[in-house]
């Protein structure tokens, strides 16, 4: 049996199993790192022995093996967490191995093994919700880098004429995130998203705004499917709209892979730590690992 942990910035999604069929789940509220660690490090205790723990965690984290500053969330604006060994608390809490990685990137690696990035050696997973977080599979393999793909934070063109919302991130402002995600539409609309219906004019920005993060990553990346998940994407005209503007965006020079929802829901971040969990089981048997 495998321990998972999705690391939300409102929530922590906790999981035992070792897949789809046998998962074990339970959340608690994302307080202070103490207290929130406290009760995931119970939970685990109650499940019973563990091979390995994965996370994925909200970010940007350190997520490089061979740094001192492995399993760490870095400069996250999240109050309390910046700095965070959230892997080696868990490593002390719970004294199994522990794979580490961003929550959009796990959850990436669950669609890729029971969702809708299978038979795929190339796709993107995209999440707009709270945050904007997002994943690229290439040649079969996860794409880090020198740390980890942002692309959230994707610099987009900003009509000010048109929108004249200064954008809510709090290191680029205008950024893809500061522009698309939950918080900007509430803030620009003075409404939850899921609470604007679904001829409201916020809905055609949104479409725009997000199709030109796509048409740059689908220029990068050529992906054979692009996934978008997170609560913004509930709203399901959202998908027709994004596909016609990318097409108008990318004007025939090359195509698009198809744009669907993930397969998983709200389960494919503490799936895809599973699969981290396993890996960093595996990994043990590696000369030279560091799992």
């Amino acid at each position: 049996m495998f321990g998972a942990l999705e690391a939300g910035g409102t929530k922590f999604v906790c999981g035992t199993g070792t897949g789809p069929d046998d998962l074990t789940l339970a959340s608690f509220p994302t307080s202070m790192p103490e207290a929130t660690m406290a009760a995931v490090i119970q939970f685990f205790h109650q499940q019973g022995s563990m091979e390995a723990v994965g996370i994925g965690s909200f970010g940007p984290v350190d997520r490089d093996p061979a740094s001192s500053g492995f399993g760490r969330i870095t400069s996250t604006p999240k109050s309390g967490w910046r700095d965070f060994d959230i892997a080696g608390a868990i490593r002390a809490g719970l004294r199994v191995p522990v794979g580490f990685d961003t929550d959009v990137n796990a959850a990436a690696l669950a669609e890729a093994r029971w969702g809708a990035g299978r038979g795929l050696t190339d796709f993107l997973y995209l999440t707009v919700g709270t945050g904007i977080g997002g994943a690229a599979v290439a040649s079969d393999k996860l794409v880090h880098g020198l740390v980890h793909p942002e692309m959230g934070h994707l610099r987009i063109p900003h009509d000010w004429t048109r929108d004249p919302y200064p954008g809510c991130c709090t290191y680029h402002g205008d950024c893809l995130e500061g522009l698309a995600s939950g918080p900007a539409l509430q803030a620009r609309w003075g409404a939850p998203a899921e609470s604007l219906p679904a001829n409201h004019e916020g809905w055609i920005l949104e479409a725009r705004y997000l199709a030109l993060g796509l048409a740059s990553l689908a220029l990068a990346f050529s992906p054979q499917r692009i996934l978008l998940g997170g609560g913004v994407m509930r709203q399901a005209t959202l998908f027709e709209r994004i596909r016609a503007e990318l097409a108008v965006l990318l004007n025939g020079y090359v195509r698009a892979g198809e744009i669907v929802p993930p397969q998983l829901g709200f389960r494919a971040g503490v799936l895809g730590a599973l699969v981290l969990a396993e890996q960093a089981y595996h990994a043990l048997s590696t000369p030279g690992s560091n799992a």
